[in-house]
């Protein structure tokens, strides 16, 4: 299946605009999410097997998610376990709607497996999403696999004024996620990352986790895990002072990368051409870097803190390395664009049969091994 789609629809799905040929599959989805009889056929096509993975209080089918960015407003929240995903993780959303930035704004370097995108977290707000998960629920078509929310700062919200805008987004979706990620390390909108440093930083997390008491409270149920997801870059100090922060603020865990703003060398025309345009890089390039900072992580917290992995996971191999560099967890975008639905099966099979090779009792047994 993954042979077909590289050799046949993977042409004619690039010959699209990059923004384009993402909007229409994400349409196609959402509108078999709609159908259980759709939506079977597609658990009988690339569904995949059970490698089980308990975090957060939350039983995962499989640690293979789809990372934040494909599916930013939940439109098609029941298909990602159907076509084998342990766990989505939908938007980033932001507390007001917003357009994003100015298109052209994704950009494919295909050669290199990789993208480079400045889309500025562009979704319908906080209130419309929340009205599209409710649906979901309504529908009885929610997914057995957790459900995780991406929680950016809207644009037009000040720096100081971004724990408002975080709590707020929350606080709006609270019911509707099994765990929510604060992300201040995209690239793509300005000054974002400057709320990684710790003054700013610890604001937005107090205020986050004194609103998701306020509702467990109200609702008379747990607190939500809360994670941060970090950018590449970050330098020893900033990760050590996030780290203190996790603790301080009682985070369930890191996501470990976002897209990079750096480029690598290459000699590709075309792959030069993409890799001139501003925004986040994603792919195989990204690959090393986040691995690299996954077991930085790792060492850092004596693997006491959850980590998911994301960054260039194309192949089974590159899924153990993410797992045995200290990810609990491990999520993929821009592997589903090169490699088509067949992916998210491909992986975990394989993972699972490595499992049993290597003498290992569970996936989780992995963790760390290699930091």
């Amino acid at each position: 299946m993954s042979l077909l789609y590289r050799t046949i629809l993977r042409p004619a799905v690039f010959l699209q605009d990059s923004e384009k040929a993402h909007n229409r599959i994400i349409f196609a989805l959402a509108k078999t999410s709609r159908s259980r009889f759709l939506t079977s056929i597609l658990g009988n096509l690339y569904s995949s097997p059970e490698l089980p993975v308990n975090l957060f209080d939350l039983d995962f089918p499989n640690p293979l998610g789809i990372a934040a960015g494909m599916d930013k407003n939940g439109a098609a929240v029941p298909s990602w376990q159907s076509i084998g995903y342990g766990f989505s993780e939908i938007g980033g959303v932001t507390l007001h709607e917003q357009s994003g930035n100015p298109k052209p704004r994704m950009f494919r370097a295909t050669a290199e497996k990789a993208l480079v995108n400045r889309m500025g977290f562009n979704n319908i707000g906080a209130s419309a999403v929340n009205n599209k998960l409710k649906d979901w629920k309504d529908r009885g078509l929610w997914p057995d696999s957790p459900v995780g929310i991406n929680l950016g700062k809207s644009k037009i919200t000040k720096l100081n004024d971004a724990p408002k805008d975080y709590s707020g987004s929350l606080e709006i979706l609270w019911k509707h996620a099994d765990f929510f990620v604060i992300n201040v390390s995209s690239p793509n909108t300005l000054g974002l990352r400057e709320l990684q440093q710790s003054e700013h930083l610890e604001s937005i997390l107090n205020a986050c986790q004194k609103t998701n008491n306020k509702c467990s409270k109200k609702e008379e149920k747990d607190p939500k895990p809360l994670l941060i997801k970090i950018a590449p870059e970050l330098d020893d100090n900033y990760l050590k002072d996030i780290i203190k922060l996790i603790g301080k603020y009682k985070l369930s865990g890191i996501v470990a990368t976002n897209t990079t703003i750096q480029r690598p060398e290459t000699k590709d025309s075309n792959c030069k051409k993409v890799y001139s345009e501003e925004g986040g890089l994603s792919g195989v390039p990204l690959r090393d870097r986040s691995t690299e900072m996954i077991s930085k992580i790792y060492k850092m917290t004596d693997g006491k803190v959850p980590i998911i992995g994301v960054g260039g996971i194309f192949t089974v191999d590159d899924a153990w390395e993410k797992i045995a560099a200290g990810a609990s967890l491990i999520q993929l975008y821009t592997g589903l664009v090169f490699e088509g639905p067949g992916i998210a099966r491909s992986i975990v099979s394989g993972l699972k049969k490595r499992v049993a090779s290597e003498g290992f009792e569970s996936i989780s047994d992995v963790i760390g091994i290699n930091s």
